[in-house]
């Protein structure tokens, strides 16, 4: 189910002095994961509320791995569009796909935009469909 307010759940957790601050860290990470980026204002308040100013780099860094941390909105459209998987058969404890799998699926199917995937190889005409290239 979607969470409709993240922040009223995610600050008790990051203001309980019983969790580490890496498990924030993990917390705050998931909040910037789930709405696609934060404002920068908005993060700077997390961090400094949470007093985790020495390891905020851990959380900044993650713009090298192309994840928006700080976007100029809140809520965005996500990059790479998702593939409806509402019919798949999941685990009880992992409702979440990754990307990737979609990212990866799409590169067996040849279905990559090579303007956003220009290193990735482009089957042959004749491929049959067996496997990845």
């Amino acid at each position: 189910q979607k969470v409709k307010d993240s922040m009223r759940v995610l600050l008790p957790v990051l203001l309980n002095k019983s969790h580490e601050s890496y498990d924030k860290i993990r917390a705050i990470l998931l909040y910037i994961f789930s709405t696609n980026g934060t404002t920068q204002e908005n993060l700077e308040k997390l961090i400094q509320n949470v007093q985790i100013e020495s390891d905020s780099d851990m959380i900044r860094n993650w713009k090298y791995l192309d994840v928006p941390v700080i976007s100029s909105f809140a809520v965005q459209q996500p990059k790479y569009p998702r593939r409806d998987r509402s019919s798949e058969e999941t685990f009880q404890l992992s409702r979440w796909t990754p990307v990737i799998k979609d990212i990866m699926e799409d590169a067996i199917e040849n279905k990559l935009d090579s303007k956003d995937w220009p290193y990735s190889s482009r089957c042959p005409p004749t491929w049959n469909g067996s496997g990845a290239v």
